[in-house]
């Protein structure tokens, strides 16, 4: 089959059935049946690939999976329920009690609370670094510490870490390098190309794209994803059948939507640079980005979110968002349509105002989902709620 990213996505599917369906069908089922006592045995002792029980695997989320390994450059790949139940799963799998995890500290609000509230139970802790102290990395690794995990580009803030750099300290000191891929989608970003062990995406962003459903995946190395593997068979985070479907359905056109994305975003993105009420605006394709070669050498394209700081803080942008008449008030990003949020009062609201000032959460700080609706439509809607009297 050919290598290029478009085909894979659109061709790679599961083997047609005796109906010789064109495309792909649901396997709504929670289980599947076995020929003889032999069969089933040999299956169960895992000397026989096939599918067992939905939990385990199933022809729609094997063919999600599939598609993202081959996009990722991964080795395989397992898929989950959602996104922070991939990243729990994943850490949960891979590490011990006594053992450390170093982290860039701008990391997704409810991935924080795992590592501050839930891992310690364990005796895992974990030490930050700011997105411009990977100098200071490698003085963070201790003897117990296992894994490097990091954002990029992060959420909210729009900041690029450098995945080469961070790839050969992870290499040096034998620790799993994992990346959360999720703003970036496979098709502007390949971790692996750069060290990385594992990806990570929250798929209910953009790889589904519509708002439909939620999903998470994991892809990476053959021996660290067995370990995930067992961990979410046992413990049952799997995705279900449906969404996989969906998920597979929406991986066929995310070309072309993240395309029409970025294109949108560097628009709007341009637009608030030149705007009065803007303190200062954050997109990876732009210029004065701090982080734009970084974003030039790994990203294909910008992706589709934009952070702006308003002028007036937290009541600037309270007015901003009550005054947004066609762009969605809601917690989501990567959809069709385009979304505005206030991150220091929703999907970092439970962290204290010192954590949030840490990672560039300010109170006048929006981060916009640049959707796919005519952008002349979006700026003007973005405009009129800047100038609102």
């Amino acid at each position: 089959m050919s290598k290029h990213f478009e085909t894979q996505a659109i061709r790679n599917q599961t083997e047609r059935s005796q109906f010789s369906e064109h495309s792909t069908p649901l396997y709504l089922t929670s289980s599947f049946v076995f020929e003889d006592a032999e069969e089933m045995r040999a299956s169960f002792a895992e000397e026989k690939e096939r599918n067992l029980y939905s939990r385990f695997t199933n022809p729609n989320t094997t063919e999600f999976v599939d598609k993202i390994v081959a996009m990722e450059g991964a080795e395989t790949g397992y898929a989950f329920a959602t996104g922070m139940s991939a990243i729990f799963s994943t850490f949960a799998a891979l590490l011990n009690a006594g053992d450390h995890i170093v982290s860039c500290r701008s990391v997704f609000g409810s991935t924080h609370s795992m590592f501050t509230k839930y891992l310690p139970k364990w005796n895992i802790e974990t030490s930050y670094f700011k997105v411009d102290e990977v100098d200071l990395v490698e003085s963070l690794i201790k003897e117990n510490t296992k894994i490097l995990y990091i954002e990029t580009p992060t959420n909210p803030a729009v900041d690029i870490l450098d995945l080469e750099v961070i790839g050969k300290i992870a290499k040096k000191h034998h620790l799993i390098f994992i990346v959360d891929n999720c703003f970036a989608t496979p098709y502007v970003q390949q971790p692996i190309k750069f060290g990385a062990d594992l990806v990570i995406h929250s798929a209910t962003k953009l790889i589904d794209g519509q708002g439909r459903v939620l999903g998470g995946v994991t892809v990476g190395k053959e021996d660290l994803m067995r370990e995930i593997y067992l961990f979410a068979r046992n413990t049952g985070p799997a995705m279900s059948p449906f969404n996989a479907w969906v998920l597979s359905k929406s991986l066929e056109t995310l070309s072309i939507r993240v395309e029409k994305h970025a294109e949108n975003a560097l628009k709007v993105a341009s637009f608030l640079e030149g705007n009065k009420n803007v303190e200062f605006v954050k997109y990876p394709f732009l210029k004065s980005h701090p982080q734009y070669e970084v974003a030039k050498k790994q990203m294909s394209l910008g992706g589709n979110i934009v952070a702006f700081e308003i002028k007036g803080g937290i009541e600037a942008g309270r007015k901003f968002l009550d005054n947004i008449k066609m762009c969605s008030l809601s917690a989501n990003l990567g959809d069709t349509r385009t979304i505005v949020t206030h991150p220091s009062s929703t999907t970092h609201g439970r962290l204290t105002e010192e954590d949030r000032l840490e990672v560039g959460i300010t109170d006048g700080l929006v981060r916009i989902s640049v959707g796919l609706e005519n952008v002349l439509d979006i700026i003007e809607d973005i405009e009129q709620a800047l100038n609102a009297e």
